[in-house]
């Protein structure tokens, strides 16, 4: 129950991260927003490493796990960009609900490249998802 109080923490700061960002953004560009909120996160995120005391981890990393978490990383980047340019030139009531249905893509993929099980409750609820974004998106 514990992945639980995380993730619901995590689906509050990323609504206000659009919130917080669609008030930011202004007349900024939005590659520039991007880097602004980066290099911020990317601060945060070493000083809690730090802090932690877990830079001496670092070392134990290994080649599989830079890639993929590499990779991961220009997927956020990339991901970041366009959702920061969609919330420039749209409604964040419109554009926040297009942006979650990486939930949905997120459920296939790992069913098809993960090999997770796709039992009836998962998949019932990404068919809502689904329509839940057509409906306000359309």
């Amino acid at each position: 129950m514990q992945w639980f109080v995380y993730a619901l923490s995590g689906a509050v700061f990323a609504a206000l991260t659009s919130i917080l960002a669609k008030i930011g953004i202004g007349n900024v560009n939005s590659n520039l927003a991007v880097a602004i909120r980066t290099t911020v996160a990317l601060l945060m995120a070493w000083g809690i490493v730090f802090a932690t005391g877990k830079h001496h981890e670092l070392a134990a990393v290994d080649p599989k796990n830079w890639l993929f978490l590499a990779l991961s990383g220009c997927a956020t980047g990339l991901s970041w960009l366009f959702y920061y340019r969609a919330l420039q030139l749209g409604d964040a009531s419109k554009v926040m609900p297009v942006d979650k249905f990486s939930v949905v893509i997120g459920m296939f993929l790992a069913f098809f490249v993960l090999g997770e099980a796709a039992d009836a409750k998962t998949v019932a609820g990404g068919l809502l998802i689904t329509m839940g974004t057509l409906v306000l998106v359309l």
